[in-house]
């Protein structure tokens, strides 16, 4: 049986047994639920363990390989340029559905507004951002878990170790390439309890939550979820398929497995290693690629939460009863767009960040609690898109940055006939 198989199975396992111990209020069910939470607790916390090391390890690998510093001008300028356009997308995609889907409302979810203090954390100027990105205390950052901050520094300690004597140059390297040997290793060790962990993960929240969650702002999940499987469907699909040259079919089998995870983690950070075994091992995504844009990826690439971010701000201005003028619609787009580089790859941070928006906007902090009470399954399903950005983000920049040439993808062409049987 293969990872993603026995990965799926264990997701469906603990949602059905977390249903049913929801539906029928079974003391014993609902405390085999939560008994095996800190399995899943666990699982995440050794994913996030290896994150830092894996991060610095693998971006200095790349960028020190290259050699050729405009190679990674290159990646980096399509990289980015990928990730901002297809966020401006996915803001205005979430909240033209959810426009499309607010007559579905109810008073129920009025009734369900439940006032949650928040204070809204400054919007950073483009000034402070810059500045954000250049750690004073590198070992700090990584300690926090900024990843951000971190790989910029690794990517410039990395360019000045391939500007050294080629005898220090390669020493530097190949000590580099052996931790992330050893850590990839690791990541394949931790990867085979991944069908427990997403086990251990999806029952206790669904004992928990049940149908309620699903019944009080059911309009709100539903313009979500379709919001990202349409952006999935006319943005990340057709980019992979006509500027990765890659087929729609070989890219989401070989994004299973993270994909998966990112669903049951709601945690882009804590899919990064899955990402790096499935751009290199299926989706043979080239060393500069693998080694740069997925660790940037899982940094910034934030698609899914901006489009539920888009949502969220229409749907709170309803819920509130307050009026988006024309003239307020471009000041809620760029504060979206702007916090969703920003946003922590933790569970509910895209909640968190939206205050910025609901500021713009003139939505009641309240709504943040409103958020926080459905968040769970939108978290998992923006997240695993998110997670699709990423590595279709990879599988762009390496056709057009690094292997431009039909014949460089070795698998495209064995796979093209299939595609078309």
């Amino acid at each position: 049986m293969k990872l993603y198989t026995a990965v799926a199975l264990g997701l469906i396992g603990g949602l059905l047994l977390g249903l049913v111990a929801a539906v029928s209020g079974s003391p014993l069910l609902i405390g085999i639920a939560e008994g095996i939470e800190p399995l899943g607790t666990a699982f995440v916390n050794l994913l996030k363990m290896v994150v830092i090391p894996l991060v610095a390890a693998v971006i200095f690998v790349g960028v020190g390989s290259l050699g050729d510093l405009r190679q990674l001008g290159r990646i980096g300028i399509i990289t980015l340029f990928f990730f901002a356009a297809t966020a401006v997308v996915s803001v205005l995609l979430g909240m033209g559905i959810m426009r499309l889907v607010l007559p579905l409302a109810s008073e129920a979810a009025a009734r369900a507004v439940e006032a949650a203090p928040a204070e809204a954390p400054p919007l950073p100027g483009i000034v402070e951002f810059l500045l954000s990105l250049i750690p004073s205390n590198p070992f700090q950052v990584a300690a926090e878990g900024a990843l951000l901050p971190l790989i910029v520094f690794t990517i410039l300690v990395a360019a000045a170790a391939g500007a050294l004597p080629s005898e220090q140059r390669d020493q530097l390297l190949s000590l580099a390439n052996s931790v992330a040997a050893a850590l990839i290793k690791l990541v394949h060790w931790i990867l085979w309890a991944a069908p427990v962990g997403v086990f251990a993960l999806a029952a206790p929240i669904t004992a928990r939550a049940g149908w309620a969650m699903l019944q009080s702002l059911a309009a709100f999940i539903l313009a979500v979820i379709a919001g990202l499987v349409v952006f999935i469907v006319i943005v990340y699909l057709p980019a992979v398929r006509l500027l990765g040259r890659m087929p729609s079919w070989h890219f989401l089998k070989g994004s299973a497995s993270p994909l998966l995870i990112a669903l049951t983690t709601a945690s882009s950070a804590a899919t990064l290693p899955a990402m790096l075994e499935s751009a290199e091992a299926e989706l043979r995504l080239s060393r500069p690629v693998t080694s740069f844009v997925i660790p940037l990826g899982a940094a910034i690439g934030r698609g899914g939460t901006a489009l539920f971010q888009g949502a969220g701000v229409v749907f709170l201005a309803w819920l509130y009863g307050v009026p988006i003028p024309a003239s307020a619609v471009g000041g809620a787009v760029l504060a979206t767009f702007v916090v969703s580089f920003t946003v922590a790859g933790i569970p509910a941070g895209g909640v968190v960040s939206l205050a910025p928006a609901l500021v713009t906007v003139g939505i009641p902090l309240d709504g943040l609690g409103v958020l926080l009470g459905v968040d769970r399954i939108p978290d998992m399903a923006r997240t695993a898109t998110n997670v699709g950005g990423v590595l279709a983000a990879g599988v762009v920049v390496d056709r057009l940055a690094v292997r431009p040439r039909p014949s460089a993808r070795s698998h495209d062409s064995a796979a093209e006939p299939s595609a078309h049987s």
